[in-house]
């Protein structure tokens, strides 16, 4: 069998978990790793769902690898893998969910369940969870080892209650700003997300409009984005995914749009984001909240185009000042930030994402994570 030997660009310190490996070390070969994604968006999403597509990058990177991954997610899924289908399909847009937030969530716990039932006799290695802290509040009866990926803020009392609440729980974080709100949690280490960037294609030339893509929410700096567009005179495209929980934010926004230099262009595919990325000025990212990646920022890095956004939460660990982009901490000092874009080298932004932010990377430091857990834990971590 394949003894594949990883070569990792960074050793990451970590609070909990310092162990010290040498640049190169054997990991198990074939491991064994079941993926728990989310249960709202398909596996890659059909359009907006950025922790969706993380899941997908990470599996086809694994499983080029040579490694067996199961991804317990929903039956639209389409993945290089088994698949177990908890749904038949995604949820976020079907009735009654599409609207009831309770049945949302009371919907959740049902796939969790059903998730338990399937883990119950696999022979796992490792299980990786993607489903936050649902699915930790009951997985004492889980017999193999889990990691845990963090891919939201960690602000919550609820989510604390229960990552608190094992000495066996382990943690991924997406950046090193994630920890700030909970730094005492088992972190094994940061692992960037990654993307697979080939499949965006790269621009020398700048295009003539400002864009903000990913969710219509306040948070996002949707407000702001407008409020920068018009101070710089430019056109903002809008390209965003709104969730019957950001309803009424839409309606209160909804005049400043005015279909000629603030332009709404709604949730849009792959194709169409790659295309709205690799052609606009900027991407702004006025964000509002303690952003714990901003998946958005390398894809538009990756297609050359500068990033203008606040200077909060892991933006600060994605984006170079004055060679990728440029970070403030208000709209107006943004604003003056749009005129300095041409200095920016938009092959500088393609070559940063290459460096640090591709699947590849991303995979191998899941692989040096997996094994981190599994020499504290051992294969039989929770056995009777």
């Amino acid at each position: 069998m394949r003894q594949p030997v990883i070569s990792f660009h960074k050793i990451r310190h970590c609070q909990e978990y310092a162990l010290c490996f040498p640049v190169k070390f054997e990991i198990i070969d074939c491991m064994r790793i079941a993926m728990l994604a989310p249960f709202e968006e398909p596996v890659p999403p059909k359009k907006y769902g950025g922790t969706e597509l993380v899941i997908y990058n990470l599996i086809t990177e694994l499983v080029k690898m040579g490694h067996d991954v199961t991804l317990f997610g929903t039956g639209d899924a389409e993945v290089p893998c088994r698949l177990e289908a908890i749904f038949p399909a995604s949820i976020r847009t079907l009735p009654p969910f599409d609207t009831d937030q309770k049945a949302r969530e009371a919907v959740k716990w049902v796939g969790i369940g059903n998730v338990l039932r399937k883990l119950a006799n696999e022979p796992f290695d490792i299980i990786h969870n993607h489903n936050g802290w649902r699915f930790l509040s009951v997985s004492s009866c889980v017999r193999r080892p889990i990691v845990t990926t963090l891919h939201g803020p960690m602000d919550q009392v609820y989510q604390q209650v229960v990552f608190s609440s094992s000495p066996d729980f382990a943690f991924i974080s997406i950046s090193d700003n994630q920890r700030v709100a909970y730094p005492t949690l088992q972190y094994v280490q940061t692992v960037y997300n990654g993307i697979d960037v080939s499949k965006f294609p790269f621009s020398e030339k700048a295009g003539g409009y400002l864009c903000l893509l990913g969710r219509f929410s306040p948070e996002k700096g949707v407000k702001e984005a407008i409020k920068i567009a018009r101070m710089t005179g430019m056109p903002l495209k809008i390209a965003a995914k709104i969730d019957f929980v950001d309803r009424q934010f839409y309606e209160s926004v909804k005049p400043e749009i005015d279909g000629r230099q603030i332009q709404f262009v709604g949730e849009i595919s792959f194709e169409e984001k790659t295309d709205l990325l690799k052609n606009a000025y900027a991407l702004l990212a006025p964000i509002q909240w303690e952003e714990p990646f901003g998946l958005n920022v390398i894809e538009s890095m990756a297609c050359g185009t500068p990033v203008v956004g606040t200077k909060r939460g892991s933006f600060p660990e994605l984006i170079e000042q004055g060679k990728t982009g440029f970070l403030g901490t208000t709209a107006e000092e943004l604003a003056s930030f749009v005129s300095h874009i041409p200095m920016i080298k938009r092959l500088d932004c393609r070559k940063a994402v290459e460096e640090r932010f591709t699947s590849t990377i991303m995979a191998e430091g899941y692989l040096q994570a997996y094994q981190r857990v599994l020499e504290k834990f051992g294969t039989g971590k929770n056995s009777v």
